[in-house]
């Protein structure tokens, strides 16, 4: 339940337009539900600012459904990452209203009202390949659905440098940079030293033998000489677009 939910609800219930039985029938599962394969944390927007949202990885179809169907009776929306084709579409034919990205392989299905761009700034997904996409695009879409304005720039890998060089305007006008990359993971390093803004580095598993599925673009963004990078795990774009978040979310 988000803090704007809640405050509606005993907004009702101070003004007499709903009775304290019913909104504690609305809060009968907070802060938590228990499924028999799932607990859901419902407090969790609350407590860190973020809603739970669904890893479809390794669901069944029902059990992602299911997952949604209780978290959007507690919150009335939901996001779900790593979903497979087969679960969007079971979910598409629960909640009409859903967004299925598969570049991103993202499900959300947005609030009423859409939650709006709350955060200080813009969130900048600067994605170093085309192969990187996929990682990129669910950082990007997790931010949006977490209430940031956020800016995409693509192909800018280090092997065409002036590619990023050309992008210089909107590098500085960023709150928060995401930097994602594969093969040796040096374009975090790169934009590191042009921004002064925190710098949220994601290795992906894109590369060849020697990439070892992400692990040397890992190491090289934990040895960035750059000031200000972070890392997060391989091909972690929902990690960093939370961390995004919070930093973009901050209070001055």
């Amino acid at each position: 339940m988000s803090p704007e939910r809640l405050a509606a609800l005993l907004a009702e219930v101070s003004a007499g337009t709903l009775t304290p039985a019913a909104a504690l029938e609305q809060l009968r599962h907070f802060p938590s539900e228990q499924l028999p394969f799932a607990s859901l944390d419902h407090h969790r927007a609350l407590r860190q600012g973020q809603p739970e949202v669904i890893f479809c990885a390794g669901k069944t179809v029902e059990q992602v459904v299911t997952i949604a169907e209780r978290l959007v009776a507690a919150s009335g929306s939901f996001l779900g990452t790593r979903a497979t084709a087969e679960q969007a579409a079971a979910l598409q034919a629960a909640f009409p209203g859903i967004e299925w990205h598969p570049m991103a392989r993202t499900v959300f299905l947005p609030g009423e009202p859409r939650l709006e761009s709350t955060g200080k700034g813009t969130v900048l997904v600067v994605c170093a390949g085309t192969s990187d996409l996929p990682v990129a695009e669910e950082a990007a879409v997790v931010a949006e659905a977490f209430g940031n304005r956020v800016d995409r720039m693509v192909d800018v890998g280090v092997a065409g440098l002036h590619r990023l060089m050309a992008q210089g305007g909107r590098l500085r006008e960023a709150a928060v940079v995401i930097v994602v990359a594969g093969m040796e993971g040096a374009l975090p390093s790169v934009v590191g030293g042009l921004v002064g803004v925190p710098v949220i580095a994601v290795p992906t598993s894109v590369g060849y033998g020697a990439s070892f599925g992400g692990i040397a673009a890992l190491l090289g963004m934990l040895n960035s000489c750059a000031a200000g990078v972070t890392v997060v795990n391989i091909d972690n774009g929902f990690g960093a677009a939370a961390a995004a978040t919070r930093i973009n979310h901050q209070v001055p």
